[in-house]
């Protein structure tokens, strides 16, 4: 869950919705910057559906006495959030091998190779087993350079819908949160020193250099769950019951700002 806590409620927006966003993002890649092929279509709807381990879990928040919010996809407790991630790896994997490798990729990112928590060495240990299984499943050569490029892809659409999800719009530059205030950590040949985004107002993002075919809108699906609610009714039936609220932003390239409309 993504949650932006304000005054007298939190906006929560479920993590499959958040990479339903990121899917959205990868229909507009530039083609001549990646042809299309079956892989590519195998990889971008393992962007799309990355994030489908959260969907159980997002379906019935839990709330963190500790910080007196609800959970977000960054403090879930780390034994049921690993169980998590392998089920819904294992779910992309039975559609696609091509997308559980990536989403394995992803999932095993999260965490440094020489941690001493046994929870994480234990679930790095078994999805490199998992990639590799996986590999030989498809009985084909990938070459590493498109494989690599299929992942830094994951990763910055979900990077950059995670920057119009985990803050509000026209958040000014020096109160981003610090993931991507200086650029996206994913570098291409077309982009060389990454990709920069900044809000220029409430409704749109610039992105230097832009990846895309064209500028494009998204829907970010706010759920404005109220703490007296909360209350009231309990976080899980207080967040069930709320009115999604779309808020729409715009993708612009930096020479490229059309009028709002």
């Amino acid at each position: 869950m993504i949650v932006i806590e304000k005054t007298d409620h939190f906006i929560m927006i479920p993590q499959h919705e958040h990479a339903g966003i990121s899917g959205s993002i990868v229909d507009h890649w530039k083609n001549h910057f990646l042809l299309r092929s079956k892989l590519r279509e195998e990889a971008d709807w393992a962007i799309r559906q990355h994030d489908r381990a959260w969907i159980p879990l997002d379906e019935k928040p839990v709330w963190n006495d500790e910080k007196q919010r609800p959970y977000t996809f960054v403090d879930y407790p780390l034994e049921e959030k690993l169980l998590a991630y392998e089920r819904g790896i294992g779910e992309v994997a039975s559609k696609s091998f091509y997308a559980g490798m990536l989403c394995s990729m992803h999932y095993a990112s999260f965490f440094q190779e020489d941690s001493h928590d046994p929870l994480i060495v234990e679930f790095l240990k078994q999805e490199e087993k998992r990639r590799k299984d996986l590999y030989e499943w498809m009985e084909m050569d990938i070459p590493y350079d498109v494989y690599h490029l299929h992942f830094k892809r994951l990763q910055f659409c979900d990077d950059l819908s995670l920057y119009v999800c985990m803050q509000e719009p026209g958040t000014p530059k020096e109160q981003e949160i610090p993931w991507f205030k200086d650029g996206f950590r994913q570098t291409f040949d077309f982009a060389p020193e990454g990709i920069y985004p900044q809000w220029d107002s409430a409704r749109r993002v610039i992105l230097d250099p832009f990846p895309f075919e064209q500028s494009f809108h998204v829907q970010i699906p706010y759920r404005r769950v109220y703490k007296e609610e909360i209350k009231r009714r309990g976080l899980v039936e207080a967040f069930q019951e709320a009115d999604i609220d779309p808020v729409t932003v715009t993708f612009v390239g930096k020479e490229e700002k059309p009028p709002l409309s």
